[in-house]
């Protein structure tokens, strides 16, 4: 299988700060994806404020954009997704043939991805499985959960480190075992360890008194590290990607 040449690769048109952190032969990358850019546009106006600033075909899941000077036409498959508002590992890759066996790799949970949280409190244990049954609603473009539903949900929880100073905080390492919208964020939530900077679910008045204390007004959740295995063209090919912890979390924590 041809890979895209690395011309391809030294003219994406990348969004904002927008970096690679990993490639492989096959042409499968990883980006690393700062807080505040969209996985992809919307709409026509978003692709300033998106990891590739190029259209994007929502049906076949991927970004194309045409010639310019000194910039050849190109396509790009998206593969994974994370709200604008959480940073990290974005994967993507220059083919449809292999996007189609990656993301079937990802329906068989063939993946480990880990992330890392900041949160208000403590957990009791150093270690955990969380487990609970969602519901998500989808509705006029916004996503809602609740620890309510009947959707399967796990993740591993690992705490890190805690520091009991002027608040108490956590930085917890969560490995999901399932994919669901805002399934880390609503599972935080309920345990009362909300993730600092969550509008949604989070704690109002101590993410008010967060941001004026340190100047940071994020949301305190990173797509760490991704690896997994798939097959391409009988052979089985490993990846794995890291996206460094952004400075915010180092300097507040």
């Amino acid at each position: 299988m041809s890979n895209a040449p690395e011309s391809f690769w030294a003219k994406l048109p990348l969004g904002r700060d927008v970096e690679i952190v990993a490639r492989d032969p096959n042409g499968l990358v990883a980006f690393n994806k700062p807080v505040g850019v969209l996985s992809h546009p919307n709409e026509a106006r978003d692709e300033p404020r998106s990891l590739l600033i190029a259209h994007y075909d929502t049906v076949g899941q991927f970004f194309h954009w045409t010639a310019v000077e000194g910039r050849a036409a190109g396509k790009l498959w998206l593969l994974n997704r994370l709200d604008s508002a959480t940073s990290g590992l974005l994967l993507a890759c220059s083919s449809e043939r292999l996007a189609l066996e990656v993301r079937a790799s990802f329906q068989r949970r063939h993946v480990k991805k880990v992330y890392n949280a900041l949160v208000f409190g403590a957990p009791h244990t150093a270690k955990d499985i969380w487990r609970d049954r969602l519901a998500v609603d989808k509705r006029g473009g916004k996503v809602r959960a609740a620890t309510t539903g009947h959707v399967p949900s796990e993740a591993h929880v690992r705490v890190l480190r805690t520091q009991r100073e002027t608040r108490v905080l956590s930085l917890i390492e969560l490995e999901p075992k399932t994919g669901r919208s805002h399934q880390l964020r609503v599972q935080c939530t309920k345990r009362h360890l909300p993730i600092v900077g969550d509008a949604t679910y989070g704690d109002f008045k101590a993410n008010r008194d967060f941001a004026k204390a340190t100047g940071e007004k994020r949301l305190f959740l990173h797509s760490l590290h991704t690896e997994f295995e798939y097959t391409l063209d009988g052979r089985t090919c490993r990846f794995s990607a890291t996206a460094p912890l952004p400075e915010e979390f180092h300097k507040t924590f």
